[in-house]
Parts: C-alpha cells; structure tokens; sequence
C-alpha cells in the first residue's frame, strides 16, 4: 500500500509540476562535468573512521579545528559511528584528531551533530562551541564551552524555538546570538525527504537568534545550506544547494538581512567557510546529488573542493580547488583552510587532509 500511495503522489506531482520537476532534476544532477584535480600530499585523517563522516569543520585562529562527526540525517547513507565533536591542531604535523570528552550530564545516545560553529569571547578568550543538534530527526542548537586544558567540552544550555525547525548550519556571532538556515519547509521525514524536493518551492530560510528576539532575516531559498560572516561581520554568506549559488547580504543594525548579489558556483555547495585574512570563500561541494542520495557503492558520489575569490567585486573569482570521482573522498560537504593545508571533510565517508601547494 505504502509504494502504491508514493506512485500516486508522484504522478499527481508530474502532472501539476511537470516543468518544475525537470528543471528540479536538471539542477539536482548537476551539469558540470567531473575531472579528478587532486592536490599534493592528502591524507585521510587518522581516528575518525572510514565511514563515521566530518560532515562540518571549522578552524578557530590559532589553527585549532572542531570537526562534527557522525550525522545521521534523511536521504544520505548511515555513518558508522555515534555523533562525536573531534579537536585537530593543525600546528601539530602528526594531524590526529582527538576525540573531545562530552560532559556527563548531556545525552550522547541521541547525539546527532551536523553544523557547528565558533565564538571565541573577547574579553576572556573564552571559546564557545556551536552544534546543530537532531536528537530523534528534530533540530535544536548545543552551546559548549571548550576547555583546552583537557580536551573536553562543558555543555552551557540547548537551544529549541519553533522557527528553529529544520536547521542545517550555523555562524555564531555572539556567546547566545546566531544565524540559521532552515534547509527545508516540512518537518515530516517523507515530506521534507522526497515531495519537498519534488515540488521544488523556494520555501527555505535564514533565521536570526538572540536571547531577546528570534525572527525570519532572510527567505526565498530552494535548500538553505551553509552559512558564514565575513571577516568584517557586515555579510552574510548563504549557500542555495539546489540552484548552485551563493548568496551575499548586508547585515542591518536590527540584524536583517538585505540581499546584496548572488554568484553562481556550478555545484550543489555545501558549508561554507571563510578565510580570515582573505575573506575567501571554501565551499565543499556534491558535483551530483542524485549519487549522494540514491547510494550505489559501485558508483559513488563525487566531491568538489569551490574557492570564491574577491565575492564583493563585480567579477568574482570562482575556481574548482579540488575534484574527485568518489573513489578517494565521497560527498565533501566542506573545506577548511589553514597554515597552506585544506581539510576536506564529508557528509558520511572520511576527511582529507592536503597540502594546497
């Protein structure tokens, strides 16, 4: 009966959007063609596992990296392990990641971890550690303290609110303030899994939260995905999985959000991360979704490192990093750089350390 309903739901789907739908398929297979560009000396991180993922990362400034693993979510294929948070020095040339120990009183059972951020607190150096939480496929915010010491992490509050209900990433601005991206309208797994992107609606947002206010900054997106500020904190940098852009908009004293440009990146983009002396762009990109999706081992999902270049100017710089077919690094959902080396990270196989030159 199941499969028989799902025949009938798409064919009513084909016959009211049929045009959408090609268009939607179009977009989602991605059109560019995939060469393997591989850089010097890449290395699989060691302790993460094969196929435990390294859906998120990010690098704080003294070169030390937060790395969310683990991440079971609709439509991709199961990771092997629970959701862990590793620490990385980058600074360090053994490049091991260590697990960072969670607090007693935090549930790790339900551990979901997909997004993460970093706020380090000026006055004390405090460093405070954003994660995208799906306990039971919901959607909540974990704030953590890190402390170096001994490698640990302190879990300071969890954050719900009902227009927090489908979150993908976040950029922390503040210890308890943030950006969000809702990646999808529905909350229901087949809705949200399967018509939503069928009907193909730009129903995807970006919310803002603080302590005092929480509202909607920014709406209009197919699949709301990563997320980052500019080095200056005045833009906002949104990755539209489904169209192949990313967004620019000015922040407002009222932290609004008015859309500036959008720049064309070839690729279903991922996370995003910012280079801090630059202000470049890294994008970790699925050079295929319906591969990343629809999971055949013996036909892998490719992975695609995009740089952005100067995204303010008239003609920005959009340049293809790294390209693989899959059979090194499956479905790269993200890429950090520091130090002259690129960390690649995916959505449920391993992560990549490399040399960029």
């Amino acid at each position: 009966m199941g499969k028989l309903v799902i025949a009938i739901v798409v064919a009513a789907l084909s016959v009211l959007f049929g045009e959408r739908m090609v268009n939607f398929r179009k977009r989602f297979l991605a059109s560019n063609e995939l060469v393997n560009s591989h850089l010097p000396n890449c290395v699989a991180l060691k302790n993460l596992g094969e196929y435990s993922g390294s859906e998120d990362i990010t690098i704080v400034g003294n070169g030390r990296a937060f790395i969310s693993t683990g991440l079971e979510y609709p439509g991709i294929p199961v990771t092997d392990g629970t959701g862990k948070i590793f620490s990385l020095d980058m600074q360090d040339p053994r490049m091991k990641p260590v697990e960072l120990r969670m607090p007693r009183n935090f549930d790790l059972e339900s551990f979901n971890p997909h997004g993460i951020s970093v706020y380090t607190d000026e006055t004390d150096d405090t460093v405070y550690l954003f994660v995208v939480n799906h306990p039971q496929h919901k959607s909540q915010i974990e704030l953590f303290r890190f402390v170096e010491d001994d490698l640990s992490l302190v879990h300071v509050k969890t954050i719900t609110h009902e227009l927090l209900y489908s979150v993908n990433d976040i950029v922390a601005l503040g210890v308890d303030t943030f950006y969000a991206t809702n990646d999808h309208y529905f909350t229901h797994e087949f809705l949200k899994g399967f018509v939503e992107l069928l009907l193909a609606q730009p129903w995807s947002n970006v919310v803002y939260y603080s302590p005092e206010e929480v509202k909607v900054v920014s709406e209009g997106y197919y699949i709301a995905n990563g997320i980052n500020v500019s080095p200056d904190k005045g833009h906002i940098y949104v990755a539209d999985m489904l169209v192949h852009e990313v967004h620019v908009l000015e922040r407002k004293e009222d932290n609004g959000l008015v859309p500036v440009k959008a720049v064309a990146v070839g690729s279903l983009c991922d996370n995003i991360e910012v280079q801090p002396d630059t202000g470049d762009l890294w994008l970790g990109c699925h050079p295929n979704g319906l591969k990343l999706f629809m999971f055949d081992p013996k036909n892998p999902p490719g992975s695609e490192v995009i740089r952005v270049q100067n995204i303010h100017s008239d003609e920005p710089l959009v340049t293809r990093v790294y390209a693989d077919d899959g059979q090194v690094i499956m479905g790269s959902s993200v890429a950090a750089t520091y130090g002259g080396k690129l960390l690649i990270g995916s959505v449920f196989h391993k992560a990549l350390c490399c040399d960029l030159e």
